[in-house]
């Protein structure tokens, strides 16, 4: 099935991981971030925070005034180890920590998206997990990876897009999950619901 061909979407997020992973199927990518504050959550499991999250971000999108008839997505990734989530890290030190955590163990990543589609009255919500192990980490390579400045801005303090991978043993699942964003399972999501993506362009000679 074929469907109805979706080339543009509004992506209720500043992230430029999640802007690049929606442009590389060929979508016009229109950044509205949402300005959810992503609030610390008791008493819910990791998977439901990082819907709750997504579920949030999207109505908050929404809200600020994306047109009714263009499609939008929220994401949210969340670091697990055991049961607890690893956040944005504050600072060198909390990033450092949580290294330190993840260090010759395995843990799990859970990302949630909602997506909004035009003529389509709910809002279709997945959630995608993978689990990833680590290498164990010296004291050294820890501080090397936090001094590069990459953790801050990343769930559980870590890319695994860059100098990260170098960190990581074994990953069993989809790689964009812990990018950020399950690709495979959004591009399934669209065809479920009668919506194609943009034929790709022929590569020149």
């Amino acid at each position: 099935m074929t469907g109805e061909i979706i080339d543009r979407i509004v992506l209720a997020s500043a992230s430029p991981r999640r802007y690049d992973l929606l442009r590389s199927l060929g979508l016009e990518v229109e950044r509205a971030p949402s300005g959810y504050g992503e609030p610390s959550l008791h008493g819910v499991t990791p998977e439901t925070l990082a819907a709750i999250h997504a579920r949030a971000k999207l109505a908050a999108a929404i809200a600020r005034g994306v047109p009714q008839g263009v499609a939008v997505v929220a994401a949210d990734t969340v670091v697990d180890v055991d049961g607890e989530v690893l956040g944005k890290p504050l600072d060198a030190h909390d990033a450092a920590r949580m290294l330190a955590v993840l260090s010759g163990r395995e843990h799990r990543v859970h990302t949630a998206f909602s997506l909004r589609l035009p003529g389509r009255n709910a809002a279709i919500e997945e959630i995608a997990t993978t689990t990833v192990g680590f290498y164990a980490l010296s004291a050294d390579e820890i501080a090397t990876y936090v001094a590069s400045g990459e953790p801050f801005d990343k769930a559980g303090g870590y890319g695994i897009q860059g100098r990260a991978a170098a960190l990581v043993a074994r990953i069993a699942g989809d790689f964009y999950t812990v990018m950020g964003f399950p690709l495979a399972r959004f591009v399934r999501a669209l065809r479920r619901s009668g919506f194609s993506l943009p034929a790709a362009k022929p590569v020149a000679p």
